[in-house]
């Protein structure tokens, strides 16, 4: 017996070709426009979630290093209406310095960190800030996270921290601190993107003298 193969006739494998490529063709522009979206949406919530850093300085003094830095932000309705019935919510600036090695992993020279706690008294109506033995009260809550978010001469390190001459990075962020809310809302801030308040690390080079 013998077996007879046929090819398709040159026209019909060329429509073939066309149809799969188009069918191809319309499914990547189907998972392209759709991950475009997703991205979008997701930098959308991102810009408004995130602390805009607006100015970072490190200065040299006599008795050591000081930092100062403007972090503008608000909080989403929901997180100030906790606030308004009593819960607590707690900043912190963290700051890190680092020198490059050629040779090994970069050198950490420093870790700091400036805890700021908010809170609303009802019977006097003001909202408070305190930060280590400061406490201040303000009437309107823009005043308070004007305060928190306006950072002036934190003494982060002593003067023999750093060498003078040398190059080293500077890296700062402001964030809410998820981990010191009651466990429920701790919970709630895994899932809900109103609780995750916070600014991307933000570096710029230092060179002590």
């Amino acid at each position: 017996m013998r077996l007879r193969i046929t090819s398709p006739a040159p026209g019909s494998l060329r429509r073939f070709d066309a149809s799969l490529a188009a069918r191809a063709w319309r499914c990547l522009f189907s998972i392209g426009l759709s991950l475009a979206i997703c991205f979008g949406v997701s930098a959308a919530r991102a810009a408004n979630d995130h602390i805009d850093v607006q100015r970072l300085t490190l200065e040299t003094r006599d008795d050591g290093y000081y930092f100062s830095g403007d972090f503008d932000f608000d909080l989403k309705p929901r997180v100030a209406e906790a606030l308004d019935r009593g819960l607590t919510l707690y900043f912190v600036v963290e700051l890190e310095v680092t020198r490059s090695r050629w040779y090994w992993f970069d050198e950490h020279n420093l870790n700091a960190a400036l805890n700021f706690r908010l809170s609303y008294h009802a019977l006097t109506r003001q909202y408070r800030v305190s930060t280590g033995n400061l406490q201040l009260g303000f009437p309107t809550l823009s005043e308070a996270l004007g305060v928190i978010g306006h950072v002036r001469d934190w003494k982060v390190a002593e003067r023999t921290t750093l060498k003078a001459g040398e190059s080293y990075t500077v890296a700062a962020r402001m964030r809410l601190d998820t981990t010191q809310l009651p466990k429920p809302f701790q919970i709630n801030a895994l899932t809900n993107r109103d609780w995750i308040i916070e600014s991307e690390w933000k570096r710029f080079g230092f060179e002590p003298h």
